[in-house]
């Protein structure tokens, strides 16, 4: 059949997607048994923990409870397991609870002002512990601490503080032996992924600090992720960036220096944008398993600690995250371009591999997984003499075809963070788009992670220049390489990556129109009304506020609407916390007054992203309707 690119009928529908679809993270470990986190938004976005015995799944959170915590706003690590007793912070009261097997949810802290996450639980001593952030001073800043909550629930306590003073803690470890807590501390201005230093703080029998935390590694321009201690407590491994990329080391108690393992320019962190996070784990026999990540790429490896010596581990996928072991097993949530998120489970003494359970059974589906295009990695050259990257995934559906050399319209997706990264993982909102005929560019722009802290650093004092660059320089690549039509290119993102939009809309002249999700419009009202974690975040991807006030305001597109000519949507969650409704709402009243074609979308009881489904099966119908209406030119076959 012969029809113009962007009106293909696809069976690739919103409605699909949303109804077979779910979100998959945070594997742990307890024994014999496999655990993992699900987002479902077919249950309003409710946040399950699943168990996996018996070689089946059950459920163990019953509705409406909600394994959830928004520590940092952006929450993980709201639950672990221990014994096959469950521990979680519920979403609807931020209040910490613990689930025994055949039981009921049990509060362990009253109902207060104060959030739960990334803990662990010290069974000799009964007690969670992990990160609180205390909301109870109206008006001031949250106060960030590490704290321990008495896990029978008889205390009702709001937990008693083990370490204070630092902005920010996060990644708790408590030693085999029960005498030692490592942690992770920062301060404002830096994030995560510019400077955090290691502890290590001695614990008497009562499980009290005893003396004063000593400091492992780390400092303000050196990135620690994920501490974990040998199984025998003797040495202490993490991740490091002190190279300029971020590599596993490992810090011998019995000796003064810190050697590295497997050095590369790679990356075995990533930015520690929620809490929880794990690449790699320690197993037994002297292996750590870890994931990495080489020029946009992940795999998943061996490493002997002995030897420092690296062994990949052959698998059908390019992305990895959670990684978890015990004995022989390693379980790991991971995806790849023609597979979607999936929790694994591999033996490493047999090699065999086995499948838990699949973010989506759609790709199973013949008749739906022969839409699928492929996804081609791109290198293209921006501004410098520099080199940007991203993933190009060609409008392809069998059904049809096109008269003359008509090209397709292109749709340039920007990633959040900005310190994040385009995943290689089967998306089906990916595919929605090409098996209608619209191409998309997901662009890893200077300041995405997985190329390094040089290539992070490109965006140092450059958000909405460097990144803008590249994402238009990527669609001009594309279309000057004959693959796309520039003439009907778009580009969307949601929070950092819809300033991202946003900006190239204003101060650039290619794009043809746009749709920002919960996309920042105004960086001064964002430096003065933004959550904790982030306030002081742009202090470094555009300058310290308010002494570099002009140059916020050059670089808001709210502040310069009327450069902005081109169509835009706009999507947003009223109960959104790091990008306020405020920021959507000054935009879309400055884009009608001057009579810019213009859509908003308000979603009631969402916050910084959409987590149902009848929000996401929305956003994805309006922003292909108008696209199609004032971008494309072309009639809709849904």
């Amino acid at each position: 059949m012969t029809n113009a690119y962007g009106s293909w009928k696809s069976p690739i529908t919103s409605d699909l997607i949303v109804a077979q679809s779910i979100g998959l993270s945070e594997v742990r470990i307890d024994g014999d048994d496999v655990y993992w986190l699900e987002a479902r938004p077919q249950e309003g976005g409710r946040h399950v923990v699943v168990r996996w015995a018996g070689g089946r799944a059950v459920d163990l959170l019953p509705a409406p409870f909600n394994a959830r915590t928004r520590v940092h706003e952006y929450g993980g690590g709201a639950w672990t397991v221990a014994g096959g007793t469950l521990y979680f912070s519920h979403d609807a009261d931020r209040r910490l609870y613990r689930l025994d097997r055949g039981g009921a949810p049990v509060p362990l802290t009253p109902a207060d002002d104060f959030r739960y996450g990334d803990g662990v639980i010290d069974g000799q001593r009964r007690r969670w512990i992990g990160v609180r952030e205390d909301h109870s001073a109206a008006g001031r800043e949250p106060v960030n601490t590490i704290v321990s909550v008495d896990a029978s629930g008889a205390a009702m306590e709001s937990g008693l503080v083990l370490t204070a003073g630092r902005d920010f803690f996060s990644s708790p470890r408590l030693s085999p032996d029960g005498r030692r807590l490592a942690y992770l501390a920062w301060d404002h201005p830096r994030m995560p992924w510019d400077g955090t230093t290691l502890y290590v703080q001695a614990l008497d029998e009562a499980g009290a600090p005893s003396g004063e935390p000593v400091e492992i590694a780390g400092g303000q321009r050196e990135s620690i992720f994920q501490p974990e201690w040998a199984l025998d407590g003797s040495a202490l491994y993490f991740v490091s960036d002190r190279s300029g990329w971020w590599n596993l080391y490992r810090r011998e108690f019995s000796e003064p220096d810190t050697s590295v393992l497997a050095p590369m320019e790679a990356e075995f962190g990533q930015p520690q944008w929620v809490l929880g996070m794990s690449t790699y784990a320690v197993a037994d026999n002297g292996r750590l398993v870890c994931s990495y990540v080489s020029k946009g790429l992940g795999k998943l490896a061996v490493v002997d600690t002995n030897s420092g010596a690296l062994t990949d581990i052959e698998t059908p996928y390019t992305d990895f995250f959670s990684v978890r072991a015990a004995g022989d097993a390693v379980v790991f949530r991971a995806g790849s371009a023609v597979s979607p998120a999936a929790i694994v489970r591999i033996d490493l003494s047999s090699g065999r591999s086995e499948v838990l359970r699949k973010a989506t059974a759609v790709a199973d589906d013949p008749q739906v997984a022969k839409y699928f295009t492929r996804v081609e990695q791109v290198e293209f050259p921006t501004e410098g003499n520099r080199t940007a990257f991203g993933l190009f995934y060609p409008a392809f559906n069998p059904d049809y075809t096109v008269a003359g050399d008509e090209k397709p319209p292109l749709v340039v997706k920007c990633h959040g963070g900005p310190t994040s990264a385009a995943s290689s993982t089967l998306d089906l909102r990916i595919q929605f788009w090409t098996s209608r005929g619209i191409s998309v560019l997901d662009v890893n722009y200077g300041g995405s992670s997985g190329y390094g802290r040089a290539y992070r650093e490109r965006l140092v004092g450059t958000w909405g220049i460097v990144d803008v660059d590249d994402c238009v320089n990527g669609a001009r690549y594309l279309a000057e390489a004959g693959l796309v039509d520039p003439r009907r290119s778009v580009i969307t993102g949601g929070s950092a990556g819809g300033y991202t939009t946003l900006a190239a809309l204003t101060f650039r002249d290619y794009f043809r129109g746009g749709a920002s999700h919960f996309g920042v419009s105004d960086l001064a009202v964002l430096a003065l009304d933004t959550h904790k974690f982030e306030s002081r975040y742009l202090d470094s991807l555009v300058g310290p506020y308010p002494e570099k006030e002009e140059l916020y305001r050059e670089r808001s597109p709210l502040a310069h609407a009327e450069r902005l000519a081109a169509p835009v949507i706009f999507f947003q969650g009223d109960e959104d916390q790091v990008v306020p409704p405020n920021q959507t709402e000054l935009m879309v009243e400055a884009l009608r007054t001057k009579g810019t074609p213009v859509g908003y979308l308000l979603f009631a009881g969402e916050q910084h992203g959409c987590r149902k489904a009848e929000s996401i099966k929305r956003a994805l119908d309006a922003e292909l309707y108008f696209y199609a209406v004032n971008v494309f030119g072309v009639g809709l076959r849904f």
